[in-house]
C-alpha cells in the first residue's frame, strides 16, 4: 500500500460538521477502479473523491485535476459537492506543498467523467457552472410510486419532473416548504425503485425569520434569514431535501448536482428567480447553504463554502 495525502472536507457550510463531508484521497493516478470503491465503501460517506493527473483531453482543455467520485455503491459521473470539496482540497494541497511558490488560480477546470466543469469564485465563494441538463415528463406509475414511497398526496405536489445532469434525479416541486420537510420516506420502497428523489419548495419572500417549521427537528436548525442575499436585498430562499437510498444513502445532507438540476429546471419557467438560496439538511442535523444564480447567457452557477475538518494520509 501506499501512503497518499487526504482530506476531509465540509461542503456548503462554513461551521465545521454542519454541511456535506467529501473524503479526498490525492496521488491516486495509480489505483484501480475496484481499490477506489473499496475505499469509497470503507468511508461509507456519500461521496469520496479520487484525484488524478489530467487526461490529454483534460490537459488540451486546461484541466488542474481529475475526479473520479464515488458512492459506497457505485461511480458518478458528475456531482456537485465533490466538485466544490475537491477545488478546496486541491488549493489546500497546493498551498501545503508548495508554500509561497503557489499562485491561486482565478479559475479552476476540472476533469471529470461527465466532462469538462468550471469552478470560479462568484461573491467571494467558489462555484461551478452546472452541466447541461436532460429532463423528462414522468409517467403516471413513476409518480405514484414515488408519491407512495414518501406518504405524499397528489396535492402536495406543484410540478414533476426527471432531472439529469450526470445523476439523474426524480424531482417534485411541492406547495410549500413544511410538506417538504414534513416528509417520513421508506426508503426501503424507495430502494426497491432505484429511483433518487430530490423534493423542493420556496419560502415566501416576506417570511423572514421562517419560523414557520412543521417539526422540532428542523426548527432546531433554521433555514436561512435573508440577510444571506448576494447584495443585502430580499432574496428567494428554498427548502430542498434529497433521498438516495437506491445510492445507500437514505438522505444526502447537501446535494449539488440536484440543486444544480433545479435551478436548470425551474430558474428558465420564471418559478425561481435568477439568484436564490437553496437550504438543505435540517432533518439529519445539518444547515447547509447553496448560493445559485444563472448569468446572462442562461449558465447557472452553484456556489457554496468549504472548510476542511481533517486532513492527514492514508495507507491505500
Amino acid at each position: 500500500m501506499k501512503q497518499r495525502p487526504f482530506q476531509q472536507v465540509d461542503v456548503f457550510t462554513k461551521k465545521p460538521y454542519f454541511g456535506n463531508p467529501l473524503a479526498v484521497v490525492m496521488d491516486c493516478g495509480d489505483l484501480s477502479t475496484a481499490q477506489m470503491q473499496l475505499f469509497a465503501q470503507w468511508t461509507n460517506l456519500s461521496e469520496t473523491a479520487f484525484l488524478l493527473p489530467p487526461s490529454e483531453l483534460g490537459l488540451a482543455a486546461g484541466a488542474h485535476y481529475q475526479v473520479r467520485i464515488f458512492t459506497p455503491k457505485v461511480e458518478l459521473p458528475f456531482a456537485g459537492h465533490p466538485t466544490l470539496g475537491c477545488c478546496h482540497a486541491w488549493i489546500e494541497e497546493q498551498r501545503s506543498s508548495l508554500g509561497s511558490s503557489f499562485t491561486q488560480p482565478a479559475e479552476i477546470i476540472q476533469e471529470c467523467a461527465r466532462g469538462i466543469v468550471k469552478i470560479k469564485h462568484i461573491e467571494g465563494r467558489w462555484s461551478f457552472a452546472a452541466p447541461s441538463l436532460a429532463q423528462s415528463t414522468p409517467d403516471n406509475k413513476d409518480i405514484a410510486d414515488v408519491l407512495n414511497a414518501l406518504d405524499l398526496l397528489k396535492t402536495d405536489v406543484i410540478d414533476s419532473q426527471w432531472l439529469d445532469n450526470g445523476p439523474r434525479w426524480f424531482t417534485l416541486w411541492l406547495t410549500h416548504p413544511d410538506v417538504v420537510l414534513g416528509i417520513k420516506p421508506n426508503h426501503n420502497l424507495l430502494s426497491d425503485l432505484k429511483i433518487k428523489v430530490g423534493v423542493a419548495s420556496a419560502y415566501p419572500l416576506t417570511n423572514h425569520k421562517l419560523i414557520s417549521r412543521s417539526n422540532r427537528e428542523a426548527r432546531a436548525f433554521n433555514a436561512p434569514s435573508q440577510r444571506h442575499s448576494f447584495d443585502g436585498s430580499l432574496m428567494q430562499h428554498i427548502e430542498v431535501r434529497a433521498f438516495a437510498a437506491a445510492l445507500g444513502i437514505p438522505e444526502d445532507p447537501v446535494t449539488g448536482s440536484l440543486n444544480a438540476s433545479i435551478a436548470q429546471w425551474l430558474i428558465p419557467k420564471g418559478t425561481l428567480s435568477t439568484t436564490y438560496i437553496a437550504h438543505q439538511g435540517s432533518r439529519i442535523y445539518r444547515d447547509g447553504l447553496i448560493f445559485l444564480s444563472a448569468d446572462a447567457q442562461s449558465q447557472v452557477w452553484v456556489g457554496g463554502d468549504s472548510v476542511t475538518c481533517i486532513r492527514g494520509s492514508v495507507f491505500i
